[in-house]
């Protein structure tokens, strides 16, 4: 690091201060204020925050390592511009007229108060003991090798990175609320895509281009079917992507992550009508489409750079994890002043997903806990308790790093498999809740209590073979431990349909009251006329361009 990079951070870090004492000055008064931005965000906004929140430490760390261990496997999490699609033109209508602050809160106006518990309670411990602690395990890591700094001060610089991290982000989260996020987002997300773009640039450059990464990685097999790293379809017999299995099991983490998880829904509603939410999420969608490009590809990049022994700068390129793939780019590639540049840009991914956490977690406990049996609770005090809420999640978050660090490598190999069961029963009560008028209070909440019960027997079935060598074979064992997570996911989400649909059936129907304008089908004319006026014929055009974009990358990479 250069004096030019020290002065591009000081520089960037200057505008971030700027905006966060505007957004302080405003006047916050209520929670809606607080965790909403006084639901008035335009879709830029929307848009920016719902990517600049996605791109975390997952991304700079596991992405970019994903393509340089496996090539284009990973891809179909990355192409999910679509499913935002399903965000904005299918739930942004229902989410909009149920005017609720929290997804738990949607889930009590559609079944039931235990329904809206479960939810929180999932959310919320998920959360700080997963989303918290691996942003901030990976971005204490990220810094280490980009700096280059083992120790300061006596202290190791992963503490000083992690925790720093954790602390300057945690404060303009306390003070700022929502519009905090949303607008540092909007300065974070076009650092971010630049600092991404230079990497990619100078990477291709580096190798000799597109045509010669394709054709290192055409020729490296990843498993004995033949496959190769430039294969998004594997054989369905690959142990970790099989095709359809990613295709269904993608596909049901994606519809859980983008459309019903608090953490990505908040964003939406923060707009100021469906007409903003729905074009912030085609935006999104949009911007979605980068990941593929600006991380998962450099990932292969450095593969090939390794793998032909490239000399950059008198040295020759040597990986020594595939999940030091970006960090290493950024390190061995970029002149002085366009590193600190691509930190300014790791720097935002970072902080914009943590602070998109902070305020998602803040806003659980506030709003479905704690206003939950203090309803008449004053709206200042809502947002002091949340601001408090905050402070105890940052805590806990810096309490679990070291537990992270020893068992690091482990819990972030588990993260995936997390979401993956973490998702069907989730899933299942969002889509059939909308989608059918039967599904009963009693059906939704055994969906999702059937869930949780297969989720954490899979978690603990793989906890327990991993490190019990010599386990016998059994059907427990063949169910859940040695069925591919994929097509787990895929028949846990089956499951847990049939469970809503059997319980529903057997239990007293909600009355019209209660679902009008929360299902398909129970909208009042004003309802529909109001959300028809909300679209015109470019959103119609863009979605089609987002649809045919992701057909073109299919058809390629086939």
């Amino acid at each position: 690091m250069g004096i030019y990079d020290w002065i591009v951070i000081g520089v960037f870090f200057l505008a971030l201060i700027g905006i966060i004492l505007w957004v302080i000055k405003q006047k916050q008064n209520s929670s809606a204020d607080y965790f909403l931005g006084g639901r008035d965000a335009t879709w830029i906004a929307i848009g920016a925050s719902i990517f600049a929140s996605n791109i975390g430490s997952e991304h700079l760390i596991g992405l970019a390592g994903a393509g340089a261990s496996s090539g284009m496997a990973m891809a179909h999490w990355e192409i999910q511009g679509w499913i935002i699609l399903i965000l904005g033109w299918v739930f942004v209508p229902f989410y909009s007229r149920s005017m609720v602050y929290t997804m738990p809160e949607f889930l009590e106006r559609r079944y039931n108060k235990e329904s809206r518990g479960i939810l929180s309670f999932i959310s919320l411990i998920s959360y700080v003991l997963t989303k918290v602690a691996v942003t901030v395990y990976a971005g204490g890591l990220v810094f280490q090798q980009v700096f280059g700094i083992k120790e300061l001060w006596g202290i190791d610089f992963f503490w000083i990175a992690a925790i720093g991290l954790v602390l300057l982000t945690a404060i303009y989260t306390i003070f700022g609320g929502m519009k905090s996020v949303l607008y540092t987002s909007v300065l974070q997300t076009p650092i971010l895509l630049l600092g991404s773009l230079i990497i990619l640039v100078l990477g291709f450059k580096a190798l000799g281009g597109w045509d010669e990464m394709m054709r290192i990685c055409s020729v490296e097999t990843v498993n004995q079917y033949g496959d190769h790293m430039t294969d998004l379809m594997r054989n369905n017999g690959d142990p970790k992507y099989p095709w359809f299995g990613a295709i269904i099991g993608s596909a049901i983490i994606g519809f859980w992550y983008w459309c019903t998880d608090q953490y990505i829904v908040q964003r939406v509603l923060s707009g100021k009508n469906q007409k903003e939410a729905r074009r912030g999420s085609i935006f999104g969608a949009y911007l979605k489409l980068l990941p593929v490009f600006l991380f998962l590809i450099p990932g292969m990049i450095a593969f090939a750079m390794n793998k032909e022994g490239i000399v950059v700068n008198g040295e020759v390129f040597t990986l020594s994890t595939p999940d030091a793939a970006f960090p290493t780019l950024v390190a061995k590639l970029l002149p002085a002043g366009v590193k600190g540049l691509v930190v300014c840009g790791i720097l935002a991914a970072l902080m914009s997903s943590l602070a998109s956490l902070f305020n998602s977690s803040a806003m659980l406990f506030t709003i479905d806990f704690y206003k939950r049996f203090r309803p008449k609770t004053p709206e200042k005090k809502l947002v002091r308790i949340g601001q408090i809420a905050t402070v105890v999640i940052v805590v806990l978050g810096i309490l679990w790093i070291p537990i992270m660090r020893s068992v690091g490598d482990v819990l972030y190999a588990y993260l995936q498999d997390v979401q993956s069961v973490l998702s069907p029963g989730i899933a299942a009560a969002f889509l059939l809740g909308v989608t059918w008028k039967r599904a009963s209070a009693k059906g939704g909440m055994w969906g999702m209590l059937a869930g949780i019960i297969i989720g954490l027997t899979r978690l603990s079935a793989n906890v327990y073979y991993s490190n019990v060598s010599g386990a016998s074979d059994n059907l427990f064992k063949a169910i859940f431990y040695d069925e591919n997570w994929l097509f787990f996911c895929g028949w846990m989400f089956l499951f847990c349909v049939v469970v809503v649909v059997v319980v529903s059936l057997f239990t007293k129907a909600p009355s019209p009251e209660k679902i009008q304008g929360l299902v398909f089908g129970t909208s009042t004319p004003e309802q529909r006329a109001e959300t028809r006026a909300s679209w015109n014929h470019w959103d119609v055009i863009h979605t089609c361009i987002i649809l045919a974009i992701t057909v073109a990358f299919y058809w390629y990479f086939w």
